[in-house]
């Protein structure tokens, strides 16, 4: 028993030794990395960047937790606003961000994973050497309207609006030219270019030879170049406004395009290889100044159905949106709380003029550290309108927190 004893405790005093070298090994290796690298939290997470700031790695995670009642996605047809009700409490969005830079600052990496869904979302490198000349390549957001490019971590309601869905042109993989041409004055530009599959998210092949061809002119006509953000978080204490023109064809088996890809609007059925030529264009407006922010889009679409005798759909939307911070002008007012609406509507039949779709909306942010840490709830008012049909309308109500780590 007595050796028994002894045993134990030689191991207990070898074990601590080996715990003290342990422990004074890894003060060492923690020493030596601080001179290799920092370690801080910035605005993307958790940031990792060598002393000689040639290598950076950014990691953040996202979370969305959405109540809505009684239902949760817009009413597309005249049927869901017939629809039982179906009050639902569920995790809208989950992703995990990567990005960085990597043997210069100038040579970008960025990818962005939907973990609730299992989706590879971002892929893309960037060269961005210059201002007025960048390069990327990969899979991302198409920069064709600024409310879906804003992300949706950065968006000023619970969600995109009405017309969202038959415009956007979402993820796509290709390459891109872009750049600022920063003249004096007036003549302030950004543009983007860029060659696509045109066949969404996750299709690395084209359906045929034919290309998405896209384009974005955006003129900062008092210098001043506005992000891509909904709410003046940042309370511009000059006038920033932009206007901006963008185009895009493409001809593939669809006629729209979303997170989960390629896919086929109401009245249209999944077409064949290179069966629709879409041609769509969107003029677009924003500023912000002192608290107030605006934006709006107005959409064309073209739909020509290559195989039955070139038959033509144009379809129009648009959208106005405006948000301010009434802290500005009443001392009693919550500093942190914005006010923001919305007003959507579309034709998904120009032709037809009685066919109509109308969404308003009225948000309330309430922001505890910025985009990163938001509570917000809206009150949305629907209707549907169809030459053939009684009108159809109805209320949603939405509450959500957005919560980035």
């Amino acid at each position: 028993m007595y050796m028994l004893n002894k045993s134990n405790c030689i191991s207990k005093k070898l074990l601590l030794i080996l715990l003290l070298i342990g422990f004074k090994g890894f003060s060492q290796q923690e020493k030596d990395t601080s001179k290799l690298m920092t370690v801080r939290y910035g605005n993307k997470g958790i940031e990792l960047e060598t002393r000689d700031k040639k290598f950076l790695f950014q990691l953040q995670s996202r979370f969305q937790f959405r109540f809505s009642t009684p239902y949760d996605t817009d009413p597309l047809t005249y049927d869901d606003y017939s629809q039982d009700a179906k009050t639902t409490f569920k995790i809208n969005r989950a992703r995990l961000k990567i990005g960085g830079h990597a043997f210069e600052p100038w040579l970008n990496y960025y990818w962005e994973y939907e973990l609730s869904q299992s989706n590879l979302l971002d892929f893309r490198v960037m060269i961005e050497k210059w201002d007025w000349l960048s390069f990327k390549a990969g899979q991302w957001k198409v920069e064709y309207t600024r409310e879906r490019y804003i992300s949706s971590g950065e968006q000023q309601m619970v969600e995109r609006s009405l017309i969202n869905r038959p415009f956007t042109l979402d993820r796509q993989l290709g390459v891109e030219v872009y750049g600022h041409l920063k003249g004096s004055g007036i003549a302030d530009f950004n543009y983007w270019v860029a060659a696509l599959t045109g066949t969404g998210r996750g299709s690395t092949s084209n359906d045929d030879g034919n290309l998405m061809y896209f384009g974005r002119a955006q003129w900062n006509f008092l210098g001043r170049f506005l992000d891509f953000e909904g709410c003046d978080l940042e309370f511009h204490e000059k006038l920033t406004p932009i206007i901006a023109f963008s185009a895009v064809t493409n001809r593939s088996p669809y006629t729209r395009f979303s997170q989960a890809g390629g896919g086929s609007l109401d009245g249209f059925e999944n077409g064949l290889p290179g069966q629709y030529r879409v041609n769509q264009w969107n003029f677009e407006s924003a500023f912000m100044y002192r608290g107030f922010s605006w934006q709006s889009e107005w959409h064309t679409k073209e739909i020509i159905d290559k195989i039955n005798n070139d038959d033509t759909t144009i379809m129009k939307g648009y959208y106005v949106q405006a948000g301010y911070f009434f802290h500005n002008i009443f001392d009693w007012w919550p500093k942190k709380l914005e006010i923001a609406g919305r007003h959507a509507a579309y034709r998904p039949d120009n032709s037809i003029r009685q066919n109509r779709q109308d969404e308003s909306t009225l948000a309330f942010n309430w922001f505890f550290k910025g985009h990163k840490n938001k509570l917000t709830s809206e009150v949305s008012y629907f209707s549907f309108q169809d030459k053939t049909l009684p009108l159809e309308q109805g209320w949603r109500f939405r509450i959500q927190w957005d919560i980035s780590l």
